[in-house]
């Protein structure tokens, strides 16, 4: 069984940079389809960034709402994923998590807690 922590949430102004990491242990995420969703208050969570691990490749797949400002990797030495967000509104203000799914998985088995990250303007 995978567990996922996520960190690096905080409090940034808008137009800043955040970096959110999402260690794992008991698994190795190298070979697993991994994602970062986030929930604002009062909305439903929301899936931002898709990495869809196969043998023949990694794809990655980000929603409109992030794409060109947010950018998932993975360092499978330290068993961690990352998510670089640039260029931060008020509206990217929520709580974010990291997700993997195990092979064979339709959907996501594994999910971290969650790391906060509000955007004052």
């Amino acid at each position: 069984q995978v567990q996922l922590v996520e960190s690096g949430g905080g409090l940034v102004q808008a137009g800043g940079s955040v970096r959110l990491s999402c260690a794992a242990s008991g698994g190795t995420i190298s070979t697993i389809s991994m994602a970062w969703f986030r929930q604002a208050p009062g909305s439903a969570r929301e899936l931002i960034v898709q990495n869809n691990w196969s043998w023949t490749g990694t794809t990655t797949y980000y929603a409109d709402s992030v794409k060109g400002r947010f950018t998932i990797s993975r360092d499978n030495a330290k068993n961690t994923m990352y998510l670089q967000m640039n260029s931060l509104k008020p509206e990217d203000t929520a709580v974010y998590y990291c997700a993997g799914s195990s092979e064979g998985s339709i959907g996501y088995d594994y999910w971290g807690r969650g790391a906060q990250v509000i955007v004052s303007s």
